[in-house]
């Protein structure tokens, strides 16, 4: 092991190298191009560096705070939290590994082949750990049926399952290891977002959730401070994906680009290889680029726990679809249930709140199961129609039904919308108006299965079974997996659970 004295002189030597390069370039780019020759120039440039130190790096700042934690600083809810990403994670995949996007991406790399690391889930080919973790993860972003970060939207716990279970295989980390590699990557994810205060400048959430995944495998590959930051800033340099792309396959092609991106940032940083320290903060850096390179340097570094993001902020979907909806699905069925009345007597469904601004223009009938989980006329509409809002509600056969014709367009934002303030982007207040006048209100300010109001096992255990037994997996097989993420932390390899996944 390096010994502090050492770290800090090789962090020293990296940094001393890279501003040395930009002074060559910058040099360069003056008299017409011609590099600043000479050993006074040079010994100039040299004197400068000596006269101003430079202070530790963003990305070394953050790898040290978040490579510090060991499973045993943690407490109960954050690990429990942890878990439940796994179970969610696999309840997603075995839904979304029926789908054409997964499907083509898996048989491509298994026709590629390479070094057998890691399971493909429900599936049992071993590829190498980049490969079957971008296969994995798009499986559970393909059914939209994964989890989110209630800030961001973005879908952190997918891009952290996949990778930890898949280096994890590779390397023989235990539960313990796997689950504070979670816990800690979700703490990266969500410090990332936050110094982007809400700006990705059209960039969709994958470019966030990679700063989860890479602290999730650089930890489980046990890299130093200095290599981790090193793969954070390979991370920072590398990521991409547009926003518009969500409604489409894209959205699951982002998600099996950030398994790939912070497997392989990871492994060549563990390998030596390193990029600008200042990768983050620097003019020009991710968070100028992505954001408006205003940020908060203590709150982003400051010390891990004891308010974890993972408790604060994540939410679990319990039913299908765009996250951001379903508050309003859940306020609908409510407002439904109190009216008590058939869908043939509804006059008007009206929303306020955040979300309803995703109403005007988009009143029409989905065409396919990606149409209908974006789209929140279809959400309110099935949940007043049937009073209830499931897994069921992704079949065709439910939104091409006539009633849901007609409700769709009476799905209106509310002209009058109550004085009701919205902690999260994720609220909404529905109201039911009945061909009588009737009006029934429901207000559901954070969805069912988000943090701020707790998240109960017998929510994911009940996800769990309802979308597992798309594997085609036995039922004892499915029990089996389910009583082992449940007592994840006593897991001695992880090589022991991905064996039962196929």
């Amino acid at each position: 092991m390096k010994s502090d004295s050492d770290r800090n002189q090789s962090l020293t030597e990296q940094t001393s190298s890279v501003l040395e390069r930009r002074t060559l370039l910058r040099g360069a780019l003056t008299a017409g191009g011609l590099l600043l020759e000479g050993t006074a120039s040079r010994a100039l440039a040299q004197e400068q560096e000596k006269a101003e130190p430079q202070s530790t790096s963003l990305a070394l700042a953050l790898a040290r705070v978040l490579n510090r934690p060991k499973f045993a600083d943690l407490p109960p809810v954050p690990v429990k939290y942890a878990k439940m990403i796994l179970a969610s994670t696999l309840a997603s995949a075995a839904s979304g590994a029926q789908i054409g996007s997964d499907r083509i991406v898996r048989d491509l790399e298994k026709e590629q082949g390479g070094r057998p690391d890691a399971t493909v889930w429900f599936d049992g080919a071993k590829l190498p750990i980049s490969s079957a973790a971008r296969v994995n993860a798009m499986a559970s972003a393909a059914s939209a049926s994964d989890d989110s970060d209630l800030r961001n939207i973005a879908h952190t716990g997918t891009t952290l399952a996949a990778v930890g279970l898949a280096i994890g295989e590779r390397t023989g980390a235990t539960g313990t290891d796997i689950l504070s590699a979670m816990v800690l990557g979700y703490e990266s994810a969500g410090r990332i977002g936050d110094a982007l205060a809400g700006s990705r400048q059209g960039f969709h959430a994958s470019v966030i959730v990679a700063f989860g995944g890479v602290v999730l495998a650089a930890r489980l590959l046990r890299l130093t401070d200095e290599q981790m930051a090193n793969a954070i800033g390979i991370t920072a340099t590398t990521m991409g994906g547009l926003g518009i792309g969500t409604n489409s396959w894209a959205r699951e092609y982002h998600d099996g680009n950030v398994a790939l991106c912070v497997v392989n940032a990871a492994l060549a940083a563990a390998r030596g290889y390193t990029v600008n320290p200042d990768m983050l903060e620097a003019r020009g850096g991710f968070l100028a680029v992505f954001g408006d390179g205003k940020f908060d340097r203590q709150r982003l570094t400051r010390d891990a726990g004891p308010d974890w993001d993972i408790v604060k902020y994540m939410a679990v979907k319990l039913v299908p679809g765009a996250h951001a909806y379903q508050a309003s699905a859940e306020a609908a069925v409510n407002a439904a249930r109190q009216a008590g009345v058939s869908p043939d007597e509804v006059a008007q469904i009206l929303v306020a709140g955040p979300q309803s601004r995703f109403i005007v223009g988009r009143q029409r009938l989905p065409q396919d199961m990606v149409e209908a989980i974006h789209s929140l006329p279809y959400f309110v509409a099935s949940a007043v129609a049937d009073k209830d809002f499931s897994w069921v509600h992704t079949n065709p056969d439910k939104f091409h039904r006539p009633i849901i014709v007609r409700l769709i367009g009476l799905v209106a934002p509310d002209p009058a919308p109550p004085a009701i303030q919205y902690e999260w982007n994720w609220g909404s207040t529905v109201t039911v108006v009945t061909k009588s006048g009737a009006r029934f209100t429901s207000t559901v300010k954070a969805p069912k299965g988000s943090g701020p109001r707790g998240i109960e096992w017998s929510d994911i255990d009940a996800k769990y079974r309802a979308l597992v037994p798309d594997s085609g997996l036995p039922a004892k097989r499915i029990d089996e997996i389910q009583a082992t993420i449940h007592d994840f932390d006593q897991v001695k390899h992880a090589a022991e659970f991905t064996r039962l996944l196929h």
